[in-house]
């Protein structure tokens, strides 16, 4: 039988393993064909000799992923391990978008999000649709965040449709701020992540950063201004419409929303849905899909995405 002894050079294996093993337990599993045996920083794999060349590949992309984000999980070694050629490449770069509070690095964490990343800089209108955990509206933000700190536009506008299934506005408590709130507080999360409570709250004050409900876009031109669309299956063609016809001189338009998850009256057709079709051969404009080898939130969420599919026939 085969052998190959790989060191875990410069990390600590109880943090690149995790609790109790559990990293290790997944690698196992994936190469069921393999006996894999940890002792201390010392990895030793048996086996077959082709398979363990690409294990060792495999693995070394697991280092390097982990040598530059400083964690690993579940999600990750599934990706790295049973991913195409296009992780590779995504292991292999290196551009941050922001350092956030705390000196928390950010940056895209899978190829469809850095292939998001790629399009919003060759594009001045990009949308990004998929299921919810894909990361779509943190990206964008992160974007938005990056560009105002590089100068690069003088404001963030952040909006989306005040609808949400089973409510309305007219049934929530407090003044108009208060009733928006609940439905932009996705919007705001992303912004406590990347920008100190205080400059935040100063950007916010003078309008540097600006997060409304889509109704509030009305007769508006967004110039300068890196501006994102969240949750745009909720539009009507009016709304989509309205809101695309705001662009303004050096502006940035990103449009995320996931057409499986719209909560419309029954008969309104998709703002969203019906833009990805009139618009997909213009050029200036990018489309990426993303899907549940995306999902960046608990590994539950990919399973119930995948369970759903099997009932609504999504493709």
């Amino acid at each position: 039988m085969n052998e190959i002894n790989i060191e875990l050079t410069d990390i600590m294996p109880k943090d690149f393993w995790g609790t109790q093993s559990a990293n290790l337990e997944v690698l196992k599993k994936l190469y069921p064909n393999l006996k894999v045996v940890s002792r201390g920083t010392l990895l030793k794999v048996y086996g077959d000799k082709e398979a363990l060349n690409v294990f060792e590949e495999k693995f070394q992309r697991l280092i390097t992923h982990f040598s530059r984000y400083n964690a690993i999980d579940e999600n990750v070694i599934e990706r790295i391990v049973l991913g195409d050629s296009d992780q590779k490449n995504h292991t292999e770069m290196d551009g941050v978008l922001v350092h956030g509070v705390g000196g928390k690095i950010i940056k895209a964490l899978t190829p469809n999000q850095q292939k998001l990343v790629d399009y919003m800089e060759k594009n001045d209108m990009v949308f990004a649709v998929g299921p919810a955990g894909t990361g779509k509206t943190y990206t964008g933000v992160a974007m938005a965040v990056k560009a105002l700190k590089e100068k690069k536009v003088k404001r963030i506008i952040l909006t989306r449709p005040a609808v949400e299934a089973g409510e309305n506005l007219g049934f929530l408590p407090g003044d108009m701020k208060e009733k928006l709130d609940p439905y932009m507080q996705p919007l705001y999360d992303a912004l406590r992540d990347m920008i100190p409570s205080e400059r935040l709250e100063d950007y916010m004050t003078k309008g540097i950063i600006q997060i409304a409900p889509l109704a509030f876009m009305r007769g508006r031109t967004l110039d300068n201004a890196f501006v994102i669309l969240d949750e745009a299956q909720n539009t009507t063609h009016s709304q989509m419409k309205m809101f695309l016809t705001r662009m303004g001189k050096n502006a940035k338009f990103m449009i995320t929303g996931d057409p499986g998850q719209v909560d419309l009256p029954r008969r309104t057709i998709s703002g969203l849905k019906e833009a990805l079709l009139v618009l997909k051969d213009l050029e200036g404009i990018g489309i990426i899909y993303l899907d549940d080898k995306d999902v960046v939130r608990h590994k539950l969420v990919r399973l119930v995405i995948e369970a759903y599919k099997k009932i609504e026939n999504v493709d």
